[in-house]
Parts: structure tokens; C-alpha cells; sequence
């Protein structure tokens, strides 16, 4: 069951088509990455489907039926742009973002102080904002976004500006937020956060979405017919045997006697006569296909080459 449906949605300003009849179906229980180049409508999409601004065009349903006011307090956002008040104590701050999603006092700050445990920030509750790193004031941020529990997580751009070890520490709660049932849209340019965490994504460009899809299956299907062989014997014995079947793009040797060749096939019903051929004049390790990365048809597809 899809738990958000974008359709046909279009947005301008002035002379500026930030959106041009995009259609998006978000499955629940998901983790959703939305790709795409600055400037190509993303958060414009976000903030529409925040109901912080009206599409000219089109309509988002939440669960079946276009999405109310009363639902925007099951949605949790996390912009780019933070929106932390500098002067308050971060304690109190967290507590105001809480009671605005509808939680008591005393349920959020007991929910706050676990969270706060786990961060490591404490020892920041008391301390104003504007004495908080920039890490530190995402965190507090990303904790004020998923502490009412709401069905729908967004963020914004989540791992800007964090060091390796919190950006995993990040990753790791978005998981575990996915297992327990939320649905989680974020907007990156971080393509190996792609791979690591999304199960489906829609790159969005100049204002139109041109790649939707589950992420291993979009990474399969623009393979394109790349393979390396392991393999233990003599370069030249392989070469021979596959010369004029495929084309050979490079190799490399092991002072331990495993030698790798990158090789390209035009056909995928030419791969079994090649392992045949090349297993015919060395000894093979491993065949594997070459899957090209996320950040490969980012710009491939960008382009127009995909």
C-alpha cells in the first residue's frame, strides 16, 4: 500500500516551472530517496507535501485520501534550512517543537531525555542554541522531528554537515525508525547514503521526474553488460581465447597469482559461451557483473545519457 501519492503535481513561480506534472507513488513502510541536482524542484515537492505550499496543480493523497491539515501532525519535518530559535535553552526548545506536534509537557520532556542519552547531548539541556555546533544543532533538530512517532519522516538534506561517525550513527536510527513501521522520505546528494539506506527513489530534474523505481532493480537494469573475471594462469591464454567474443577494457596482475580482467559483452546471451571460452584456457575464481553505482546513473540520467 502506497502511503503517499503525488499526482500530476505542478508548482511555478513568476516565470519558473518548479514543478512539471510530477506523479510519485511513496509505499509505506519505505525508506524514499529523493534525488535530483539544486534547483530541480525537490524541496519545492517536500514543502508541498508539508502543506506548507499549494500546488497549482494536482494533489497528494495520504493513505487513499488527498491529505488534510489534521494529517500534517503524523508527519515529521526535518528542513535543510534549520529552524532552531538561538536565544531559547535547548531543552525548552525541544519541549515547544513537541507540544506543537500535540505531546504533553511531561511526556516529552521523559521521551526528550532518552533521546538526548542517546546522542551523547545531555549535558547541552540547559545551554542556548546559539552555543550549539552545527552538528549539534541537528541533532537536537532530527530528535525534535521523530519524537511524536508520526507515520511520515522527511528529511531534508539529514547528513549535511556531519562527520563520518554521526552521519552513521543518523543512518542507523533511520533504519530502525523504518523497522518499526514509519515511512521515510529524505532528500540527498549523498549517493552512497542512497545505496546504504533507500529501498526506492525518484530523481527529479529540471522540474520533472525521469527515474522512479526500487533502487537494485533501477541499479540492474542500467547495468551495462560489464564483467570482471578472476581467474589464475596465463593473461595471454585468456586474451586469445576471447579475442574478437568481447571486448577486453583492462587487467591487472597479483604477485599471488589471481589476475583480474575487466571485460565487455554486447550480448547478455553471449555470457555463457564466454565463461565457457575463458574457463576453457585458465582457471576461474569468480565471475561477477559490474552494477554501476547510484552516483553513476545520477549522472548518466542528468545528462541524458541513460
Amino acid at each position: 500500500m502506497d502511503l503517499i501519492r503525488i499526482e500530476n503535481v505542478t508548482k511555478s513561480y513568476a516565470k519558473h516551472t518548479a514543478l512539471d506534472d510530477v506523479s510519485i507513488a511513496i509505499p509505506e513502510g519505505s525508506i524514499y530517496g529523493l534525488l535530483g541536482p539544486n534547483g530541480a524542484g525537490k524541496t519545492t515537492l517536500l514543502r508541498i507535501i508539508n502543506r506548507i505550499i499549494a500546488p497549482d496543480k494536482g494533489k497528494v493523497l495520504f493513505r487513499g485520501k488527498e491529505i488534510t491539515a489534521e494529517d500534517v501532525y503524523r508527519i515529521g519535518y526535518m528542513p535543510e534550512e534549520r529552524g532552531l530559535y538561538k536565544k531559547m535553552k535547548v531543552g525548552e526548545q525541544a519541549i515547544f517543537f513537541a507540544q506543537l506536534k500535540g505531546m504533553s509537557r511531561k511526556d516529552a520532556t521523559e521521551k526528550l531525555k532518552g533521546w538526548f542519552a542517546k546522542f551523547g547531548i545531555e549535558e547541552w539541556w540547559n545551554r542556548k542554541v546559539v552555543d550549539l555546533s552545527k552538528g549539534m544543532a541537528q541533532k537536537v533538530q532530527f530528535i525534535t522531528t521523530v519524537l511524536h512517532e508520526p507515520q511520515l519522516l522527511i528529511f531534508d538534506e539529514p547528513f549535511s554537515g556531519f562527520d563520518p561517525i554521526n552521519a552513521n550513527l543518523l543512518k542507523e536510527e533511520i533504519l530502525s525508525l523504518r523497522d518499526k513501521g514509519a515511512t521515510i522520505i529524505f532528500s540527498t546528494h549523498n549517493m552512497s547514503s542512497v545505496e546504504e539506506v533507500c529501498d526506492h527513489i525518484t530523481l527529479i530534474d529540471k522540474s520533472r521526474n525521469i527515474l522512479s523505481g526500487n533502487v537494485n532493480e533501477i541499479r540492474h537494469r542500467h547495468g551495462a553488460n560489464i564483467f570482471e573475471i578472476d581467474y589464475r594462469g596465463e593473461e595471454q591464454k585468456i586474451r586469445s581465447a576471447l579475442d574478437g567474443k568481447c571486448e577486453i577494457m583492462d587487467s591487472n596482475s597479483s604477485p599471488i597469482g589471481l589476475n583480474t580482467l575487466k571485460i565487455h559483452i554486447a550480448a547478455d546471451d553471449e555470457v555463457r559461451g564466454i565463461i565457457t571460452a575463458a574457463n576453457e584456457s585458465v582457471e576461474i575464481r569468480s565471475f561477477r557483473e559490474m552494477i554501476p553505482t547510484m552516483n553513476d546513473i545520477f549522472i548518466r540520467a542528468v545528462n541524458g545519457n541513460l
